[in-house]
């Protein structure tokens, strides 16, 4: 079961959130890179048949997009343990759960908000993202206390 979250609880955790959430953008370009070199040196492979490829480079490229993968993994496996969810590295977004009459939707955030300015439904993504205003202030909730 998901954390619910409320505005204000959202808002709190984001000068938390910036730089873990630029690392593991910082290491998703890593991994890309890693893995378009993998992906060029394999394709290189296929099209000589195995003529003139450093075995050893490849896997060193092999090696390095794997261990960026991991540690990307862990990155985003930190970010997420306070009850957010990472859903796009590449525009830096950032979806935290709450109820809004009793649905549940997504407070969103991009990287670079001062706040969370906007929220959208489980199915409808960023572009769905609607302005936050009275009415969503007024029938939206986190979880309740135990």
């Amino acid at each position: 079961m998901s954390k619910h979250f409320t505005l204000e609880e959202a808002e709190r955790l984001l000068p938390d959130l910036d730089k873990p959430l630029r690392e593991a953008i910082a290491l998703k370009t890593h991994f890309d890179q890693a893995d378009a070199e993998l992906q060029s040196s394999s394709e290189r492979l296929m099209m000589l048949g195995g003529a003139l490829v450093d075995p050893g480079k490849l896997l060193a490229r092999r090696a390095r997009r794997d261990a960026l993968a991991a540690r990307l993994k862990e990155s985003v496996d930190s970010i997420q343990q306070c009850g957010c969810v990472v859903k796009d590295l590449d525009m830096g977004l950032v979806d935290f759960p709450t109820l809004f009459r009793a649905e549940e939707v997504y407070l969103c955030w991009k990287l670079g908000e001062s706040r969370i300015h906007f929220w959208h439904g489980i199915r409808e993504g960023f572009r769905g993202r609607k302005p936050i205003d009275r009415e969503f202030r007024d029938n939206h909730r986190g979880d309740l206390p135990s």
